[in-house]
């Protein structure tokens, strides 16, 4: 066999349609088109979304089967950005059959995405996420029976350096510069603002002093490496026994776990309801949580109703003051008899194995500003919820 050499490249005039190259397929990506395309996902999304497109004016839009196709890609790959979805899209042949595009027809650019994110609202990528929930029910992966819960926090596009005050919108710099004035310093320097604002006491930032001027809903906080920044907190429910995500809601970043599981919760039970897998007080579900969930008042609330908690128990010193709370002390004591229990301990393995797995809804940032552009993100995160091996098996 002769060595084949590189020459110079020069481009084609004219190539036929048998002569273009095609893609060998991807068998993951394969299966979840025939699942949608059985499923009438196209029409259905395409009906969702019609309310708010005009109805003959204006060039034709981003075809909605494509834009939560892409927003599918970005969940299955680990993108966190449209850009990067839009690049990956465009780098793969496969991903180009997974879109339905013609062989002339380019990728949408982020721009697109963002576009069409902007034009719908949160209630549509609900009702999309409902409409998948339903999809993966008929296939057995709905149980309800063991459902897993954890938060997150997630960066908003917003940076620290517009905040303003809520009391008279002065910005941070104009606040440091006010300071300086007052301290003696007519004309100061950047290095005068930085000495000012390491002397200052009280330099904690408050969220009921401070605000972002291009994302109001954005709350201060700590993420999770450590940083401070303008965030949300995502909260999932899992279904453990499967994997499938059952609800997805984006609370303040300021608040704790055991004020937003409430919220997290009744929309748990609001999906499931959907596909006749909600629990109830004759056949409660297990709650199966991590220590920062776990209060008096949130057992007492729990107890008796249609979830059967298996919330870790942080350790304390000393004994346990009741006071005469003996609701609270019979709540208490259950859930860490559930919890010692072969059963709760099996349960706890799988959530701890059901977090270590790599989950976009925690590693994927706000791709605007704005509470409805987070939720929409955090939609991308929920409503593709099934793994690749649960999809192929289905």
């Amino acid at each position: 066999m002769a060595m084949g050499r590189e020459g110079d490249r020069q481009g084609d005039l004219i190539v036929t349609w048998s002569e273009m190259p095609r893609s060998p397929g991807h068998v993951f990506y394969d299966r979840l088109q025939e699942v949608l395309i059985a499923g009438g996902f196209d029409a259905f999304v395409e009906t969702a979304c019609q309310r708010y497109y005009a109805p003959k004016m204006g060039a034709p839009s981003l075809p909605p089967g494509r834009y939560f196709r892409m927003h599918m890609v970005g969940y299955f790959e680990g993108i966190a950005s449209e850009r990067g979805i839009a690049w990956r899209c465009s780098d793969s042949m496969s991903l180009r059959d997974f879109l339905r595009l013609e062989s002339r027809e380019e990728v949408p650019d982020h721009s697109w995405l963002s576009k069409t994110r902007g034009r719908l609202p949160h209630e549509v990528h609900e009702t999309v996420f409902g409409w998948v929930l339903k999809l993966v029910a008929e296939q057995g992966l709905v149980r309800g029976k063991r459902i897993g819960v954890d938060a997150s926090t997630m960066e908003a596009n917003a940076a620290l350096r517009t905040i303003v005050r809520r009391d008279d919108g002065r910005t941070y710099r104009e606040m440091l510069t006010q300071m300086a004035k007052e301290s003696g310093i007519e004309t100061p320097s950047a290095d005068d603002l930085v000495r000012i604002d390491r002397a200052r006491k009280g330099k904690k930032l408050s969220n009921a002093e401070w605000t972002s001027k291009t994302d109001r809903e954005a709350k201060i906080t700590r993420m999770k490496d450590g940083r401070t920044h303008l965030a949300y907190k995502p909260e999932h429910a899992v279904d453990l026994d499967t994997g499938v995500i059952v609800a997805a809601v984006l609370h303040p970043a300021d608040e704790g776990d055991t004020t937003t599981i409430a919220g997290t919760l009744a929309a748990a039970e609001t999906n499931l309801a959907q596909v006749s897998a909600a629990p109830t007080k004759d056949n409660p579900g297990e709650l199966i949580t991590d220590k920062g969930y776990h209060s008096r008042a949130v057992l007492k609330d729990l107890d008796g109703g249609v979830w059967k908690t298996r919330i870790a128990e942080p350790k304390q010193p000393g004994f346990s003051r009741w006071h005469g709370d003996d609701k609270a002390r019979v709540a208490v004591y259950a859930n860490r008899t559930r919890l010692g229990s072969g059963v709760g301990k099996q349960a706890m393995r799988r959530r701890a194995k059901s977090s270590s797995d790599p989950s976009p809804i925690i590693s994927t940032e706000a791709a605007c500003g704005g509470l409805g552009c987070a939720d929409a993100k955090t939609f991308t995160s929920a409503t593709w919820s099934t793994s690749p091996a649960t999809i192929s098996a289905s």
